[in-house]
């Protein structure tokens, strides 16, 4: 098991507020805690996102896409997120939806969408996701982009200004429980 902490200094690029966090100080954001349990190449993340604000932008994860087409699954531990999601092909957005989850909800980021995890309470957000080892995660196209396609900020959401013809966000709803059976997170998604 290891502690991973993300700073501010790690997010600056994908965050809503540029002018807030040219001059902020750098401080620990968000902890993941990785392969807290392993079984069957899958392994067992907790990730732990203290309430605050990112300038006008509420705290999130740096978000990702997975590499390869592994999906992942979240279980909500305490608190209330919201798992921002978005397709990419043919070098724009496709799709763009997200999920508020709270305490027991479940949430599958399928592939190929890209996720970030926000934290839009004034209490601790914590989650444990299933993933397979095998899965490598890329953090570059996101930064490129200046964050995903959409903020969430204390005026509502906001589109980045960074990407074209983004379609229109949408909600989804969580999963209430936990799939019996998780071995269709070990290898890519065939279609």
């Amino acid at each position: 098991m290891e502690t991973e902490i993300r700073y501010l200094d790690d997010m600056k690029m994908v965050l809503y507020d540029k002018a807030w966090a040219k001059t902020a100080s750098n401080f620990e954001v968000y902890y993941m805690e990785r392969g807290l349990e392993e079984k069957d190449g899958l392994r067992y993340d907790i990730t732990t996102i203290p309430p605050r604000m990112l300038g006008q932008e509420f705290v999130k994860t740096k978000g990702h896409y997975h590499i390869g087409g592994y999906q992942e699954l979240y279980i909500v531990l305490e608190g209330e997120g919201i798992f921002l999601m978005q397709k990419q092909g043919e070098g724009k957005i496709q799709d763009v939806c997200y999920i508020k989850a709270t305490k027991g909800d479940c949430v599958l980021v399928p592939s190929p969408y890209g996720h970030v995890t926000i934290n839009p309470a004034s209490k601790i957000l914590k989650m444990g996701n299933w993933i397979s080892e095998e899965c490598k995660s890329d953090y570059e196209s996101i930064g490129k982009k200046g964050g995903f396609s959409y903020y969430y900020t204390q005026a509502g959401w906001v589109k980045n200004k960074n990407y074209e013809g983004v379609p229109e966000l949408r909600s989804e709803m969580p999963l209430k429980s936990m799939p019996g059976n998780l071995d269709f997170l070990k290898g890519p998604k065939t279609k």
